[in-house]
């Protein structure tokens, strides 16, 4: 049995970010975390190495099943994971709910639905910036993926390496499962019903473009997907796709609204273990961000490249893996800085990104 404390501070008051006394479950094996609600995980090959995925107890035109939440990534791993469960489930699934495009969420989704012939839910930005992204370049210029890397500061090597990569990479198409091609839309303050219950739809942004989160008020459950994790913070990266996107700043103004959610839910997270305490939870993100913010305002007091940044941010070596999505987030924290008119952003003659505090 697991049952672990971290201690952190809401308001005056020191309360406990806890998680549920229920074992892990292994890959492709469920575990019941409420009641009609299942915990999955399935594996991945990066070091945060399991996603989370959740099976609720459903109804959908008269047939008993189960709605999912989130799929996994789209290998022959997780199919087989998918299949051997499958087999041993005794109901189908009646509809898929994917949280966002990110590819250990969706890249099951094609499957599962091709499979049953059911629903697909998601929001709308998140579903057509899937279908962009797993379709991939169709032959477009890749220059301003070079610019991106040279804007934050990265070494002549770094930026020919990285070009190299993107020739032999496939990219995310090759892990998601081809998307279906019609989709049932969720938006803020839509309900959603699964089962007995309307769940209510929540939308984060920053970590991606229209996050859903889903609570059920009868029962006081949110899924957070990567929104709220504990323990780890979401990756809020800037990327080439969109250089002046302030994704530190639609991540921090959708944060505050889950604390008026009750302190008592229990949130099934994406990754980690579900847990109790989210109002903890979500004040411990917030501050944790505008440390990071403090430690750039002082360390930009004379002119820093994205790349001299990291240190600052990151106190671990970094992997290849990374590296990048390092760079987009300390690139998110600068960029948060600019556009809240405390720093400077020039370009030096080299092209790099220069953000000074002013």
């Amino acid at each position: 049995m697991i049952s672990k404390d971290i201690i952190g501070t809401s308001g005056e008051k020191t309360v406990q970010v806890t998680f549920i006394d229920t074992e892990i479950p292994e890959p492709g094996t469920l575990q019941e975390v409420a009641s009609g609600i299942f915990w999955l995980r399935m594996p991945l090959p990066f070091d945060l190495d399991h996603i989370n995925l959740y099976l609720l107890e459903d109804n959908q035109n008269g047939q008993e099943g189960y709605a999912l939440i989130d799929t996994g990534i789209g290998t022959r791993k997780t199919e087989q994971l998918w299949d051997a469960l499958l087999d041993t489930l005794g109901k189908p699934i009646t509809k898929v709910i994917v949280t966002h495009l990110h590819p250990d969420h969706i890249g099951m989704a094609g499957y599962l639905v091709e499979k049953f012939r059911i629903p697909f839910y998601m929001s709308q930005v998140e579903y057509f910036t899937a279908r962009a992204l797993s379709a991939g370049s169709r032959g477009a210029s890749d220059w301003q993926d070079d610019e991106y890397l040279v804007r934050c500061g990265m070494s002549e090597e770094y930026v020919s390496n990285a070009k190299e990569n993107r020739k032999n990479n496939k990219g995310v198409g090759q892990v998601i499962r081809p998307i279906p091609l019609q989709f049932y839309r969720l938006q803020e303050g839509d309900n959603i019903r699964i089962g007995t219950y309307d769940w209510q739809v929540f939308i984060g942004r920053g970590h991606s473009p229209e996050h859903v989160c889903l609570f059920n008020p009868a029962t006081n459950i949110l899924i957070s997907g990567d929104h709220v994790l504990p323990g780890i913070s979401p990756n809020i990266g800037v990327y080439s796709t969109e250089p002046d996107a302030n994704s530190l700043k639609l991540y921090l103004d959708t944060l505050p609204q889950f604390t008026q959610l009750p302190e008592d839910t229990l949130v099934l997270p994406s990754h980690k273990q579900p847990f109790y305490g989210l109002h903890t939870r979500v004040n411990e993100l917030i501050s944790h961000h505008h440390a990071h913010l403090d430690n750039l305002r002082v360390f930009c007091e004379q002119g820093k490249t994205i790349e001299q940044c990291l240190p600052i941010l990151f106190k671990r070596k970094l992997s290849a893996q990374n590296m990048f999505f390092a760079i987009a987030e300390a690139f998110s924290h600068l960029n948060y800085l600019y556009f809240e008119g405390e720093c400077s952003r020039d370009i030096n003659a080299e092209g790099q990104f220069i953000f000074t505090l002013k």
